[in-house]
């Protein structure tokens, strides 16, 4: 029997340190990118501090502390509305605690009815399932602190503050949201200019195999729209209450609007790759290769556009030079229905393409050929 090879000294080490360099990179990637909200938080839990502490004089402002960094924390969906709601949720669980404290003293009946109240009220006030949890916890911590040597409510005065001092902090501090949003579109496009790189080589060679693998990866990229779509609403909502982003309202404005139109077409793409992955007879399509090349240009253009809106000309120009060529009738002359199926169903992604790029719908439309004669 032949002995057992050993594998060699140095296959473990390398992919261990390999692991690590990732995983290093990963999170310095990570805390370069939270600077803005790290300092942010860092800021605005030091004033809810000290107006607590000094200016209202309680020694021990906890409900300040933590409402405040409750209310705004890491998440990328900064905007006033989430703000508030999670300000007003644990300033409703300090005061219901307080109330109770006042009616029926501390204990642990007194604790359990504390709990259930917050939850009840603040998941029959909000739809959010987790702004009920800090509610809860906050109404936890009061019921079993000692009480404040301040009297009653000094602790819902606290979180008044601390709410406060977020959202006008969520305004005067705000964390440029735009570059959350800059990232998070830059991201789709990478996805879906390379959908379409795989469609264009699925269409020259007739690869059926890399058919079904474009289409798995195309229905992926709705979670990549989400993103971006969540992004921009915060940062268009940050944009209207702070002075300091106010003057880039119409520039996220018209991302919003490119936005709603690649989400279109990131659909549109998905109908062109279950289509491809239908169709496997392994067919060579030069023509519509180099149709969906010409789109794969024009796209690029368009993720670029967001840093540099003077491209959107260009990406104009070159998106109506395909419309103007997708006709069935001359694209697929005597072809079966698929391939005619196929052309029209390019037509669409080119249309929200265009209105992404700033055109008219109606205009964009009159750039297609009519087929309806």
């Amino acid at each position: 029997m032949t002995a057992p090879v050993a594998p060699a000294a140095d296959d473990g080490p390398l992919p261990l340190r390999a692991r690590w360099a990732a995983l290093t990179r990963a999170s310095t990637e990570r805390t370069v990118a939270s600077g803005p909200a790290l300092l942010q938080l860092a800021v605005a839990v030091t004033i809810a501090y000290a107006l607590a502490h000094f200016l209202l004089e309680h020694p021990y402002p906890i409900a300040a502390v933590t409402v405040t960094l409750s209310s705004l924390g890491l998440v990328l969906d900064a905007r006033p509305r989430r703000v508030a709601e999670t300000a007003v949720a644990m300033t409703i669980g300090i005061a219901l605690s307080e109330v109770i404290l006042l009616l029926a003293g501390q204990g642990l009946w007194q604790f359990a009815v504390t709990v259930l109240v917050a939850l009840t009220v603040t998941r029959f006030l909000s739809p959010v399932p987790g702004l009920p949890i800090l509610a809860a916890v906050q109404a936890s911590l009061v019921s079993l602190m000692p009480l404040p040597a301040g009297g009653p409510f000094t602790r819902t005065a606290d979180a008044v503050l601390g709410g406060l001092v977020a959202l006008a902090c969520t305004a005067l501090i705000p964390r440029d949201p735009r570059r959350a949003a800059r990232r998070e579109g830059q991201k789709f496009f990478a996805a879906f200019t390379a959908i379409l790189s795989s469609l264009v080589t699925v269409l020259r060679i007739g690869d059926q195999h890399t058919a079904e693998l474009v289409l798995s990866r195309a229905r992926g990229t709705q979670v990549l729209v989400e993103q971006w779509r969540g992004s921009l609403d915060s940062a268009a909502a940050i944009a209207r209450i702070s002075p300091f982003l106010r003057r880039h309202r119409a520039e996220l404005a018209e991302q919003q609007t490119m936005q709603l139109h690649l989400d279109h077409a990131a659909r549109n793409l998905r109908v062109i790759s279950r289509r491809l992955s239908v169709i496997g007879d392994g067919r060579q399509r030069p023509e519509l290769a180099e149709l969906l090349a010409g789109i794969l240009s024009a796209t690029a253009l368009l993720g670029q556009s967001i840093d540099r809106p003077e491209l959107r000309p260009v990406v104009r120009q070159s998106l109506v030079l395909v419309a103007i060529r997708l006709d069935p009738r001359e694209l697929t002359p005597g072809q079966p229905f698929a391939e005619a199926a196929l052309v029209l169903s390019i037509r669409p992604l080119v249309l929200d393409l265009l209105a992404a790029s700033g055109m008219p719908l109606e205009e964009a439309r009159r750039t297609l050929p009519d087929i309806t004669t």
